[in-house]
């Protein structure tokens, strides 16, 4: 599958054309965060990716302080699809305590997992962004590992941002997808099945 053209528009326009704003924040990050898959593949600004294309871990990259932490988060806002949201969000990446760039010195809460929508649900938004942190985050929420998709649903960015005091995103991107047949394998990954 061909991706589809990406929207040619400033962060606060996109996130609030594609509803971003306000499904998750009430403001639009300052910066669009360059996300990378393998093959050189980029989201931009609500492309359209596979599940096959997104099943890895992609490398990001924004204008950081070096002495600086971050947060990451990778979420979807239209679980199980976007008419009837009712499982909004369904996070598949949480980072926090990020130096700089080095995401993979942060400290994992959620560990990365692909997108999974179900069969005949339609496009779903996968939005990433990036919270620049006051200080060091002593978290309490579970450890989620790739295997499981305990904990994962109902998720609130907004509730998460608050508790955190992580203020507004200082960058973001987003790709839609849809199901294909890489999903019922990624299901298998998080019933803990190999």
């Amino acid at each position: 599958m061909q991706t589809s053209k990406p929207d040619d528009c400033a962060p606060a326009e996109c996130f609030m054309k594609h509803k971003i704003i306000p499904d998750i924040l009430q403001v639009a990050p300052v910066e669009m965060l360059k996300v990378t898959y393998a093959g050189g593949l980029e989201v931009n600004s609500g492309n359209e990716l596979t599940p096959t294309q997104v099943k890895s871990t992609p490398s990001l990259s924004w204008t950081a302080e070096p002495f600086s932490l971050y947060t990451i988060l990778l979420t979807d806002p239209d679980a199980p699809c976007r008419k009837e949201p009712k499982f909004r969000e369904w996070h598949h990446w949480l980072v926090v305590n990020v130096p700089g760039t080095q995401l993979e010195k942060g400290d994992v809460l959620s560990a990365y997992v692909g997108s999974g929508p179900p069969q005949g649900t339609g496009l779903h938004r996968y939005v990433f962004l990036v919270f620049k942190q006051p200080d060091k985050l002593r978290c309490n929420e579970p450890r989620i590992p790739k295997t499981s998709s305990e904990h994962r649903a109902k998720f609130s960015t907004a509730k998460f941002v608050a508790k955190y005091k992580l203020g507004n995103p200082v960058a973001g991107n987003f790709y839609q997808a849809q199901y294909d047949d890489y999903v019922p394998k990624l299901y298998k990954q998080l019933s803990g099945k190999k």
